[in-house]
C-alpha cells in the first residue's frame, strides 16, 4: 500500500477447522501462479494459523510490517480500530462474554501471529465499529436502565463489510440505502444520509435473519420453553441456536444454499429453507424502506448475495411499489445493476481484507 495504490499481493484461507479433511490454500497474486491447496487435520484455531503462516513463509513474501485482525467484538468500550498492545489484550479477555464463540479463538490468533512476527505492528479492527451511532431508539433492548449501563444492547455486526461497501458506492451514493450482506453469516442495515440507522443484529451474532446454521431472532419464549421444560443447559441452547438452527435447522440436509437450491425441486424441506430465507430478507427491506421514509438504492454482497440469483430474485419478489423490478437477464448474469425500476439494485462484492488493510495503514500512520 503505497499512497493511493492498493496491490494485494497474496490471498489465502484455512477452511474446515475441527473436520477432516481441512484445506489449506494461497493464491499469490503478483507472480500468477497458480493455487496451492495443502489437505490435511486442523483439529483447532491454532493448528490453523500455524498452517497459514507455513504457507505464508513458503512464497518468500516480503515480511508485513502491520498486521490487521477481524475482531467480531470489542465489548461497549472497543468500538474502532487500534493498536494491540498489552492492555487491550487484558480488556477483550475481560469482554469475552460478549461474544464467547469467537473472542478466545481471535485473541490465540493475535498471540500466534504476534510471535511469528515479532516486533510488527497489530491492529484491531471490530465489527461493531460502523454501527457505534445507531440511534438510541435503534440501539436500545426493551430492558431495564441497569442492564442498558452494562453493555447490554444493539451493537450490530458486519460492520467492516458495509463500510467498504459504503466507500465503494462512494459520495455520490443516495441517501437512502438497505444493504443486505447474505453469507453464512446474514444481516441488513438501513443507511440514511450515510449513516447507519438500522441493522438486523443484535446483542450478538446470532440474532436477525435467520442464517446458515444461526436461528435469528427467536421468541425468547422458545428459549425458556426450552429451558425450564426440555431441561437444556446453556452449553445446549448455545449450540441450537448457533449450530443446529437456521437453513440447516429448516431443511435437514445442508446450511450451504449451493446445496439447497440444487435440491430444491426435489427435497421440500430445502425449498422451505430457501423461501423463509427469501421472506424475511423481503419482510426487513419493507421495515427499513419504513425506517427511512423510501428507498432508493438496494444492495446485495456476501457469498449468497453476490452469487445466488435465485435467492436475489425471490428476496425481491413482490416489492414493485417499492420501485424494486429486477431484470431477470441482469440477475442471472450477477451483474453490477441488476434492476429496472426506480430503486436501483446493485451487486457489491464486499473485500473486508482490504478495509482491514486500510484501518491497519491508518492506524499505523497515526503514531
Amino acid at each position: 500500500m503505497e499512497g493511493a495504490n492498493e496491490q494485494r499481493l497474496a490471498r489465502g484461507a484455512v477452511e474446515d477447522i475441527g473436520d477432516r479433511p481441512g484445506l489449506a490454500w494461497i493464491e499469490v497474486d503478483r507472480a500468477r501462479e497458480s493455487r496451492r491447496e495443502k489437505r490435511g487435520s486442523f483439529p483447532d484455531s491454532q493448528s490453523a494459523v500455524s498452517a497459514a503462516l507455513a504457507e505464508l513463509e513458503q512464497q518468500s513474501l516480503p515480511r508485513p510490517d502491520a498486521i490487521g485482525h477481524r475482531l467480531v467484538h470489542g465489548g461497549p468500550r472497543h468500538l474502532v480500530p487500534e493498536r494491540i498492545t498489552t492492555e487491550l489484550l487484558a480488556d477483550l479477555r475481560q469482554s469475552t462474554p460478549f461474544a464467547p464463540l469467537h473472542l478466545p479463538i481471535e485473541l490465540e490468533t493475535i498471540e500466534a501471529v504476534g510471535s511469528k512476527f515479532a516486533g510488527a505492528t497489530q491492529v484491531a479492527c471490530f465489527d461493531t465499529g460502523f454501527h457505534r451511532d445507531l440511534p438510541e431508539i435503534a440501539r436500545r433492548l426493551p430492558l431495564p436502565q441497569l442492564l442498558w449501563d452494562q453493555g447490554l444492547w444493539r451493537y450490530g455486526f458486519h460492520g467492516i463489510s458495509y463500510e467498504y461497501i459504503m466507500q465503494r458506492l462512494g459520495p455520490r451514493a443516495p441517501s437512502r440505502i438497505v444493504i443486505a450482506h447474505l453469507g453464512n453469516g446474514a444481516s441488513m442495515a438501513a443507511i440514511g444520509d450515510r449513516q447507519p440507522i438500522d441493522t438486523t443484529m443484535g446483542f450478538t451474532p446470532s440474532g436477525g435473519l435467520m442464517m446458515g446454521t444461526r436461528s435469528g431472532d427467536l421468541d425468547p419464549g422458545v428459549l425458556l420453553f426450552l429451558a425450564n421444560e426440555k431441561r437444556y443447559d446453556g452449553a445446549r441452547l448455545d449450540h441450537l441456536i448457533n449450530n443446529e438452527s437456521g437453513l440447516l435447522g429448516v431443511s435437514g440436509v445442508s446450511a450451504d444454499s449451493r446445496t439447497l437450491l440444487d435440491q430444491r425441486a426435489t427435497n421440500r424441506r430445502a425449498a422451505l429453507a430457501i423461501e423463509m430465507f427469501c421472506y424475511q430478507i423481503r419482510k426487513q427491506i419493507g421495515a427499513y424502506t419504513a425506517a427511512l421514509g423510501g428507498l432508493e438504492m438496494l444492495v446485495f454482497s456476501g457469498g449468497i448475495g453476490e452469487h445466488a440469483a435465485p435467492v436475489r430474485a425471490g428476496a425481491c419478489r413482490g416489492l414493485e411499489h417499492l420501485g424494486i423490478t429486477i431484470d431477470t437477464a441482469s440477475n442471472d448474469s450477477n451483474a453490477e445493476v441488476i434492476s429496472s425500476g426506480s430503486c436501483e439494485v446493485r451487486i457489491v462484492p464486499t473485500d473486508e481484507e482490504l478495509m482491514i488493510a486500510r484501518h491497519t495503514r491508518a492506524v499505523v500512520n497515526s503514531g
